[in-house]
């Protein structure tokens, strides 16, 4: 059985996106370099790992690289889209500083629904259409009124 994306614990789909962004960062991924990235122990990764092996997204040889399955790496490249995108409303619609939006994006992909996300996306598309000319006046005005507290 293949554990869907959304049926993934938050730490889980933190795995798949780190071993998603050293192969793309490094071309491979190691137990390691996982465990440094996430600030965990490598006995957590070699848990995390068989976890995920069993639910058949990643695949480990002992000492070995660490790959994503088909599967895997549909569920990291929707995990890091959707905190892609989340990131680019929080810094560009709400102008938070990046790295406070760094850090509420990966709160929140963990915990939002589909159908929200998928509602922000759109409204973000919409927006962002905006954008062609320059950033828009309401945008311009939000910012005047972070700043100030006036309209």
């Amino acid at each position: 059985m293949v554990a869907q994306a959304n049926s993934l614990s938050s730490t889980m789909e933190d795995y798949l996106e780190t071993i998603l962004a050293l192969k793309q960062d490094n071309g491979f991924a190691r137990i390691g370099k996982i465990a440094d990235k996430l600030n965990v122990k490598s006995s957590s990764v070699n848990s995390a790992i068989k976890y995920l092996s069993d639910q058949k997204l990643v695949v480990h040889e002992k000492y070995g690289y660490v790959g994503l399955t088909k599967e895997g790496e549909k569920a990291a490249c929707d995990v890091k889209n959707k905190h892609d995108i989340l990131f680019r409303f929080l810094t560009e619609f709400l102008m938070l500083d990046p790295k406070e939006a760094e850090k509420e994006a990966c709160c929140i992909e963990h915990s939002i629904s589909k159908k929200t996300f998928e509602r922000l996306t759109k409204f973000f598309k919409f927006l962002e259409n905006d954008f062609v000319a320059g950033k828009p006046k309401t945008l311009q005005s939000f910012a005047i009124y972070l700043k100030t507290g006036k309209s």
